[in-house]
Order: C-alpha cells, then sequence, then structure tokens
C-alpha cells in the first residue's frame, strides 16, 4: 500500500499544493488540496470503488456520491461531503433516490466490485437471481465454516427470491455509508455495486439500524414493495451477516448461521 507521503506526492502534481491532512479512521483521510478538502482512501478496492461511484451518478435521480478526483492503485481521491443534522427531510430523500436507483434496469446478476469493505467478493455474472446469490453465499460460507446450512438456504432460493431485478444496487448500504448533508441531500459513500434484488439494499440498511417509516414511505411512491418483503429482510441479510462472519467471526457467524438455518 503506498505511503502517506507518496500519496500526498502524487496528489499534490495532480491536483494542486496539499494542505493540513486529518485521519478519519484506518487508511481514510481528510485533506486539503488544490483549493479544496477532499477525502483520500487507500485500499486495494480503490478501482472497484470509483467505478462503483461512476455507474451511480449516472443513473438519475439517484442518491448523490461523492465526485472522483483521482483513482490509483489503492489510492482513491474523492470529494468531500459537508454534513449537517439528520432530518426527516435527509430520510424522505434517501426513500426516493433509493427507489430511483433501484427503477432503472440493469443487464445482469452480479458483477461490479470484486470487494464489499475489505471482503473479496465473485464478480462473476449469473443468469439469474438463484444462481447469483446462491454462488456468493456458498463461497462465503466455505471461508467462515458455515456450509452445511447455507447450502440449504442456496438449493431453496428458486423459490425463496422475489421476482424482479437485477437493478444496480449500492451494495454496501449500511448507515455509516450514509451522509447527512447539509445541503440537505442524503449521500452515499463507499458503494459495493452489483446487479442485484432491490430488497438487498433496503435489507442492509436495517441491519444496522432501523429504517424508518418515512423512508419506506417515500420509497414504495416511487417504486411499490414486493408483497411480502418485510418476510425476506433476514433472506437478503444473510450476504452481509456472511461477510462479517468472515472477516470478524464471532457473533456474527452465530447470527449468519441463525439465519441459514431459518431459511435451509
Amino acid at each position: 500500500m503506498a505511503s502517506s507521503a507518496n500519496w500526498l506526492t502524487r496528489l499534490a502534481s495532480v491536483v494542486g499544493p496539499t494542505g493540513p491532512t486529518r485521519q478519519l479512521g484506518g487508511g481514510v483521510w481528510m485533506v486539503s488540496a488544490g483549493g479544496r478538502t477532499l477525502v483520500a482512501k487507500l485500499g486495494a478496492s480503490a478501482f472497484d470503488e470509483a467505478d462503483g461511484l461512476e455507474r451511480l451518478i449516472a443513473v438519475p435521480g439517484a442518491p448523490p456520491v461523492p465526485e472522483v478526483v483521482l483513482t490509483e492503485a489503492e489510492l482513491l481521491v474523492t470529494t468531500w461531503v459537508e454534513q449537517g443534522s439528520r432530518t426527516p427531510g435527509h430520510e424522505e430523500s434517501l426513500g426516493r433516490a433509493l427507489a430511483a436507483l433501484h427503477s432503472a434496469p440493469f443487464p445482469h446478476w452480479g458483477g461490479g466490485s470484486s470487494w464489499i469493505g475489505a471482503c473479496r467478493v465473485n464478480p462473476s455474472l449469473f443468469p439469474d437471481a438463484a444462481s447469483f446469490y446462491g454462488a456468493r453465499l456458498r463461497e462465503l460460507s466455505t471461508r467462515c465454516g458455515l456450509e452445511h446450512p447455507v447450502t440449504a438456504v442456496a438449493a431453496r432460493l428458486a423459490e425463496l427470491l422475489p421476482p424482479g431485478g437485477p437493478a444496480l444496487l449500492h451494495g454496501d448500504l449500511w448507515w455509516g455509508n450514509v451522509l447527512f448533508g447539509a445541503d440537505g441531500r442524503t449521500w452515499l459513500i463507499d458503494p459495493s455495486v452489483h446487479g442485484g434484488h432491490p430488497e438487498e439494499d433496503l435489507a442492509m440498511l436495517a441491519l444496522f439500524g432501523s429504517v424508518p417509516d418515512r423512508l419506506l414511505r417515500a420509497y414504495a411512491e416511487v417504486q411499490p414493495l414486493s408483497p411480502g418483503w418485510e418476510e425476506r429482510v433476514a433472506l437478503f441479510q444473510l450476504y452481509p451477516l456472511l461477510v462479517h462472519a468472515v472477516l470478524f467471526g464471532g457473533g456474527y457467524r452465530a447470527r449468519a448461521e441463525a439465519v441459514a438455518r431459518r431459511f435451509a
């Protein structure tokens, strides 16, 4: 991975003179360069994340995302988003914008990013939802010792999954990747884009915090939710739970196992 001195030098040569920097956490920095406030993120997923941001920004009405300023091996630099206090308007705008994103058709299941956070995933293309989610769940389960219950779920996906899709998804939509902008808009960062079912994004948003009713109502005004979606929230949460089981083990593995046994 590039050292801080290396990326600062490169950033200055491309964008302009750099000023103060502040580490935001891990390999993420806030930096002044070329008269702008930027965010520099160091990591192996730089190219994938940049591609995801460009795909999201191209969808009319989708949630706004930071502009990509510079992408190199293990370095992504984007514009800074000035944040404000969370309001009901932020939640409603996120609901409408997510529905607009999910209303845009996508040509295939899968594809997109090879990373979700620090976890590698297979970006292969698949002909249908059951093949895509089955392959992704089985592959992750082998890395955390949950092959037996997850394989049983994968075998039932054709009957468990709802119709519709694929749509372009953010793919890593937890509340830590949602920014409540000072401009009144709700911004998204750190995508792991792929073609999937819209309920996946909503289920992940509910994994680490509740999804407000006003967000869901605003979403449904643009794109109605499929009947029975509440019962499928846990099913779509199995994927991010397996990712966390691979990365952290412990309680996440136990939660993933419980969900898998519920749908096996």
